[in-house]
């Protein structure tokens, strides 16, 4: 390295610690993908390769991660991304990174299996804290609630609907042979297909009132409040109708997607294991008949 080149590398240098110092070190947040969730990473140097090779100095050990995936630039005017070539490509919101790209607060990096959320600003220990109890009720791939905050969202309307002798109906779904999606065409398209369909119900369908959230891998639930059961039937109908329509492609592949539904209404004096029990009998009856189609509890209907 000659005296200029040396000089230019020294003022880049000092150029980043001073923004650095000024605006405190951006960082990567895991929010989903293995055991590392919630685990922060600091963009402390000038590049910080992601990969699933040792030599990476942010490490994803899935096998759908290249060895040297991604590497991100750090200078004094931002952060900025850019794919190595990677198998199964870096994708920032959901769009696959076709040259470098400069990051912005909030943005979600997809890299296989692994999602990361950059955060920058005047105080990165808020921010991160701030995302560290985002992740304790939204699920990190679909963007949804989790399993955890519906359920306590569900005891508390059961209770409440049970005080007031409100209405209350529980519609629990997941996606059909969704082994045969993932066998097929693989864990990534598996989890576009999740993300799509949550997208597709949250945009206009579900009220703020109620609660839609992924209950575990392909299962999904959506607590309805002072709705009764035949509503909760109809919207349930209205649901599978508008997966059954979407158009899933990944990769240039269409995958064929439908979902089957189970809906009950609330009994008073039962217990959250109950009412979730007799939702999820009307979903194992809607995967015997056929799958792609509704079931409804007849007897929570004859009893609303």
């Amino acid at each position: 390295m000659d005296e200029r080149e040396e000089r230019t590398r020294v003022s880049q240098v000092s150029r980043i610690a001073d923004k650095r110092l000024r605006d405190g070190v951006a960082c990567l947040v895991q929010i989903y993908g293995s055991q590392d969730i919630g685990k922060k990473h600091a963009l402390s140097r000038i590049q910080t390769t992601i990969g699933r090779g040792q030599d990476s100095e942010i490490i994803c050990h899935q096998d759908n991660v290249s060895r040297a995936h991604c590497r991100i630039y750090s200078s004094a005017v931002g952060d900025f991304i850019e794919d190595l070539g990677s198998t199964n490509g870096t994708f920032v919101n959901d769009v696959e990174l076709q040259s470098r790209e400069r990051l912005r607060n909030g943005d979600f990096i997809k890299i296989g299996g692994a999602i990361f959320k950059y955060i920058s600003g005047d105080n990165i220990e808020q921010l991160y804290y701030e995302e560290i109890y985002r992740m304790a009720i939204y699920d990190g791939l679909t963007m949804i609630y989790n399993k955890r905050y519906f359920v306590e969202f569900l005891e508390r309307e059961m209770a409440r609907c049970g005080r007031y002798n409100r209405p209350l109906t529980l519609v629990l779904f997941d996606v059909d042979h969704f082994k045969k999606v993932n066998d097929n065409f693989g864990h990534l398209a598996g989890d576009h297909v999740l993300k799509q369909i949550s997208d597709i119900i949250s945009q206009g369908t579900i009220r703020k009132e109620e609660c839609f959230a992924r209950y575990g891998g392909e299962e999904f639930a959506i607590c309805l409040p002072d709705t009764m059961v035949d509503r909760g039937g109809i919207l349930a109908e209205k649901i599978r109708s508008l997966v059954q329509e979407e158009v899933f492609e990944f990769e240039s592949n269409i995958i064929p997607v439908t979902i089957s539904l189970g809906v009950s209404h609330f009994q008073k004096g039962e217990t959250p294991e109950q009412f979730i029990s007799r939702a999820d009998a009307q979903l194992y009856r809607a995967k015997e008949n056929g799958r792609n189609r509704v079931c409804v509890d007849d007897a929570a209907e004859n009893s609303a």
